[in-house]
């Protein structure tokens, strides 16, 4: 049996990033109490990289043998990209954040798909079918319900406007990362995070912006790693298999898990445009969640390294010497044409 045909474990890996950045926004939203945005923004994502740098030591002590492919030189333009992208989105979040409240900024966060799926398809022309740019438009319009301070008035919340510019931040980075996607997640992680929050540090002090207690800060840290840099692994293993845009479709669970623990957990009133928001943006979910995509399709042949199976219908190379599950190294894709059920993942870019 095909890959394929098994229940779907790149979806189950979204939904479990989804699930772990969710609480970020709710605790960060907190967190602003007692530390400056963009110091807050830094420490995240320091703790994202140094959290995922001491795991990723462990395993490699624990495990021998390459499972996984590592990033190379040629790889750098993306890398700095994803770097930037990743300095400027935490430090608009957390802006955003001070001036508007976490469920809001919660559901707000789902406009990463709409950013994610069109610069997919404008700029790196990913394949969106139509009940994809469905759920785009009722995201669309489900952040713009939220993005108003005052209905009657049509005034724009200017948190509002500073949460959506991160989303459109990271659904460049989104981008970027996955044309890394094929590479080790924890190296991406470790990149990321000590290389974007050393940037945000740098500019969280020429800014003005103090340092705050030990305790604050460590908080900030543990919270980075196990909602960044966790969520990110998981984020990229996803990507490989699903593509940016789908990947970022199964992560709008996420922005219904803050909003709900901000809502319960700190006391957040519920508005009426809050609920009715909530609706329409749960009902893109759905739609972006559930999309289908078969047909009969070719495979051009291809060299490249990745981590791979044999199980997959896509890998039918043969080793000197007997390889079991996983494993990275270079191989050579011979043309192939056949039917099955696909996402835009590494082998399906038509």
């Amino acid at each position: 049996m095909s890959r394929y045909d098994k229940p779907r474990i790149p979806v189950l890996e979204a939904l479990l990033a989804a699930a772990l950045y969710g609480i970020s926004i709710p605790l960060s939203k907190q967190l602003l109490s007692s530390v400056p945005p963009m110091m807050a923004a830094a420490f995240l994502y320091l703790g994202a990289g140094l959290g995922m740098l001491a795991l990723d030591a462990g395993k490699r002590i624990l495990k021998a043998g390459r499972t996984e492919a590592g990033l190379a030189r040629s790889e750098l333009p993306y890398i700095i990209l994803m770097v930037a992208l990743d300095i400027a989105a935490p430090i608009c979040l957390m802006l955003g954040l001070k001036m508007t409240a976490a469920a809001n900024a919660s559901l707000l966060s789902n406009f990463e798909i709409v950013a994610t799926s069109v610069i997919a398809l404008a700029v790196f022309r990913e394949s969106i079918g139509s009940r994809q740019w469905i759920a785009i438009a009722l995201v669309t319009v489900s952040s713009i319900l939220l993005s108003f301070e005052d209905m009657s008035a049509f005034r724009f919340s200017p948190g509002s406007l500073l949460v959506i510019l991160a989303c459109v931040c990271w659904g460049f980075e989104n981008n970027c990362t996955r044309k890394l996607s094929l590479k080790n997640p924890a190296q991406i992680v470790i990149v990321k995070g000590l290389g974007s929050g050393a940037g945000a540090l740098g500019v969280a002090l020429l800014s003005g912006e103090r340092f705050a207690s030990a305790v604050h800060m460590a908080f900030a840290m543990l919270l980075g790693f196990v909602s960044y840099g966790l969520s990110i692994y998981f984020y990229v293993r996803a990507q490989r298999e699903l593509g940016a845009a789908r990947t970022s479709a199964f992560y709008a669970v996420a922005p219904f898990i803050g909003a709900g623990v901000a809502i319960i957990a700190f006391g957040e009133r519920m508005t009426g445009v809050f609920a009715a928001a909530a609706v329409v943006m749960l009902a893109g979910a759905w739609l972006s969640v559930t999309e289908r995509h078969s047909h009969e399709h070719v495979h051009e042949p291809v060299a490249h390294e990745h981590r791979h199976s044999h199980d997959d219908g896509h890998h039918n190379h043969t080793h000197r010497e007997a390889v079991n599950g996983g494993h990275s190294h270079y191989h050579e894709h011979e043309r192939m044409k056949h039917t099955h059920e696909h996402r835009p993942d590494m082998h399906h870019q038509h």
